[in-house]
């Protein structure tokens, strides 16, 4: 075989689908393993790339990489997040595909389709969040938002609270309501599904886990709906008015430097100095590493945000990786297979 040979494999999310992935527990387990392999110094994390192409809807495309040094694997995911699509053309919000490269020899191993895998990593390390910073007889959770992140969010908490009996959920519209019941319903025989019919403050008020998953921008969750000793996983915008935060017991991030330089709930008092470095608790991997307790109290308050860690959508996309490429799954496709001129003067036929 030629010295010149590159061959990448081109995963589908059907693939993914196929080599038996789409496993959310599969997902919290990468993603505790990333954050303790960040903690101990084992992944380099570089900040994303984002171009915003209009400041008001926030429609935009990231580029996020990371290199996971013991997995000799370097990544990226490029992600577009169009919160209009839905409005505009029925279309999905986000849409993403990673790229796998060898830190051996720099050459591209797998071409992936990641919006599956982002979607399960944003649950994924709210979960894990959870399962340090939420009660352990929680039994109701609230979504604020009934799409698709929504429904990954329920998989993931129902993973590490299994005593969740109670789902409210409210949305813009009854038909987005009854479209997360329809699709979770059947699959959770235990758990009791309430529409809210659109009454954010009664999904809000009846959650001992809250969940908000929009693509708004402007605050319609009400510091007096809070439940005692709530955990509220954020992972849209600015959908919570500036109370939310502020009357936290704790506020924790994925990570808080990456968090403050955007433009949700927390950044947004961060630049107007209403929040300081030190009202954060702490970041994820000092629960995790054990440096820092979790919850304390039953009566406190959890305020978790996350924009998003790269590093774990690529140690979850090596995981699949490896999968289907055990399992036979993707399409080889050669990039390159001779010197470019030997191509040429084959090509004059000289």
């Amino acid at each position: 075989m030629s010295d010149k040979v590159i061959d990448t494999l081109i995963l589908t999310q059907g693939d993914i689908l196929r080599a038996g992935c789409f496993d959310i527990a599969m997902a919290i387990d990468a993603a505790r393993e990333a954050v303790l392999s960040y903690a101990a110094g084992r992944i380099l994390y570089p900040d994303k790339v984002s171009q915003i192409f209009d400041e008001s809807t926030q429609c935009r495309t990231n580029c996020l990489p990371a290199t996971l040094f013991d997995e000799q694997i370097s990544g990226m995911k490029w992600v577009s997040v169009f919160p209009t699509n839905n409005a505009r053309f029925g279309l999905q919000n986000l849409t993403a595909v990673i790229l796998l490269s060898s830190t051996q020899t720099g050459f591209p191993l797998a071409f992936m389709e990641g919006t599956l895998i982002s979607n399960m990593r944003t649950a994924a390390v709210s979960a894990i969040a959870a399962d340090k910073l939420a009660r352990k007889d929680c039994s109701s959770i609230g979504f604020v938002g009934a799409g698709e992140q929504a429904k990954f969010h329920f998989l993931a908490m129902k993973q590490v609270r299994p005593g969740l009996k109670r789902c409210f959920v409210s949305s813009r519209t009854s038909a987005r309501e009854q479209s997360f019941i329809e699709a979770l319903a059947p699959l959770f025989p235990d758990t009791e599904f309430i529409p809210c019919g659109g009454d954010y403050e009664r999904s809000v008020s009846n959650a001992d886990i809250l969940v908000s998953a929009i693509s708004g921008q402007a605050p319609i969750i009400r510091a007096g709906w809070i439940k005692k000793g709530a955990f509220y996983a954020h992972v849209a915008g600015w959908e919570d008015e500036y109370g939310v935060p502020l009357m936290a017991d704790k506020i924790v991030c994925d990570n808080w430097s990456s968090v403050k330089h955007r433009t949700q709930t927390l950044s947004r008092l961060y630049k107007m100095g209403r929040l300081a470095d030190n009202d954060i608790y702490c970041d994820l991997d000092k629960l995790l590493t054990g440096s820092l307790p979790g919850r304390e109290g039953d009566d406190e308050f959890i305020y978790f945000n996350a924009v998003g860690l790269s590093f774990v959508d690529v140690a979850l996309a090596n995981r699949i990786y490896k999968t289907c490429l055990e399992k036979g799954l993707g399409t080889t496709v050669r990039m390159q297979d001779e010197d470019v001129f030997a191509a040429l003067r084959k090509e004059r036929k000289c």
